[in-house]
C-alpha cells in the first residue's frame, strides 16, 4: 500500500543553494509525524513542494501516491493545508469564509460545527483583520479542515496561538489522525513535537539529521539532576559507579536508570557536599537530543 505522503531523495534548490538535500520520508494514514528543525531547515520548502507550488531538482515526492506536479488538483483536493504565507481578504469574517469555502466541496464540513471546535464562536463576526494572531491561526487550521481531507500538510500550526489554544489544536488533531488522515506538522517548538507526534524527523540545513519515535531519539536510559552549585562530575561518577557528565556547571546526566538505590546515592552524595538537587528527570529529553544533533552537525 502507498504511503500517504512520501518523498525519496528530494532535493530542490536555489540556485546553487539546496534547500532540501536528499530528504527521503514518509506518513502514513492514521500517524502523526512532526517534522522538526530551526528556522530555514527546509520545512516551509518541504511542505510546498508536497502541495506541487515547487518541481523539485531531483528525487520525488508523492502524496495520496500521485505527484503533486503533474496530479496538482487531484493532490489539492484531498489534502488540507495550512502554510504560514497567505491569508484571508481583511474584510471577511471567519464564518464568511468558512461558508464561502465549504461550497467549493462536495461533502463539506459543517462550519459552524468547526467554528465550535476550534473556539471560534466569540469571534467568528469579527473581521479578518481585528482578530488575534491565534484567532486568525485557528481559522485556517478550519479552512484546511472543511474538505474532510484524508492529508493534512500543516506549517507551524500553532505560531502565535495561546496556551489554551493550542490545547484545542492538539485535540483536535489526535482526533483527525484517529479517523485515518496522514499528518506531516512542521515545527521548531519541541513542546509541541513532544505532546503531539507519533514519529519526529528532525532536519537542519535541509538534511535529515534523525528520526523516530520519542522513545528511540531519546536513547537509553539516563538520569539528568540539576543542582544549587556546581559539582565534580567525576567523583558522582565514583559514588554511582557510572558514567556521569557535566552538560553545564549545574546539570550532571548520568547513564543510568532511575532507582531508589541511585538517588539515595546522589542525594547522599550532594548533602555531604551541601549542594541541593533542583530537579530531576529519568531520560533525555528530545530537546537536549536536539540540541546534541544540532551541535554535531555544526562542529
Amino acid at each position: 500500500m502507498n504511503h500517504a505522503v512520501e518523498t525519496t531523495n528530494l532535493l530542490i534548490a536555489f540556485g546553487d543553494q539546496p534547500a532540501v538535500n536528499d530528504v527521503s520520508l514518509h506518513v502514513d494514514y492514521g500517524e502523526i509525524v512532526t517534522l522538526l528543525g530551526p528556522n530555514g531547515a527546509g520545512k516551509t520548502t518541504l511542505v510546498e513542494t508536497l502541495l506541487g507550488f515547487r518541481s523539485p531538482q531531483g528525487g520525488s515526492a508523492r502524496v495520496h501516491g500521485l505527484d503533486p506536479v503533474a496530479k496538482h488538483r487531484d493532490v489539492v483536493a484531498r489534502t488540507g493545508a495550512l502554510l504560514q504565507r497567505g491569508g484571508v481578504w481583511f474584510p471577511m469574517t471567519p464564518r464568511q469564509v468558512l461558508q464561502l469555502t465549504a461550497t467549493y466541496y462536495p461533502e463539506a464540513r459543517d462550519p459552524d460545527e468547526l467554528i465550535d471546535t476550534l473556539a471560534l464562536r466569540d469571534c467568528a463576526s469579527t473581521p479578518w483583520r481585528r482578530l488575534s494572531g491565534g484567532e486568525q491561526q485557528r481559522t485556517l487550521l478550519a479552512l484546511a479542515l472543511l474538505g474532510r481531507p484524508k492529508v493534512l500538510l500543516l506549517d507551524e500550526p500553532t505560531t502565535a496561538v495561546d496556551p489554551e489554544g493550542r490545547q484545542v489544536i492538539r485535540a483536535l488533531l489526535s482526533a483527525e489522525r484517529d479517523r485515518g488522515c496522514a499528518l506531516l506538522i512542521t515545527t521548531h517548538e519541541l513542546v509541541e513535537a513532544e505532546r503531539s507526534a507519533d514519529r519526529v524527523i528532525i532536519l537542519n540545513r535541509g538534511e535529515v539529521l534523525a528520526e523516530g519515535s520519542l522513545a528511540e531519539l531519546a536513547g537509553a536510559a539516563v538520569l539528568i539532576i540539576e543542582t544549587s552549585d556546581a559539582v565534580s562530575a567525576d567523583e558522582l561518577a565514583g559514588q554511582l559507579g557510572a558514567p556521569v557528565v557535566a552538560t553545564d556547571a549545574r546539570t550532571l546526566t548520568c547513564s543510568t536508570a532511575s532507582s531508589p538505590e541511585v538517588l539515595a546515592s546522589i542525594s547522599a552524595f550532594l548533602h555531604d557536599r551541601g549542594v541541593v538537587m533542583t530537579a530531576m528527570r529519568t531520560r533525555a529529553s528530545l530537546e537536549e537530543r536536539y540540541l546534541e544533533l544540532i551541535r554535531r552537525e555544526a562542529s
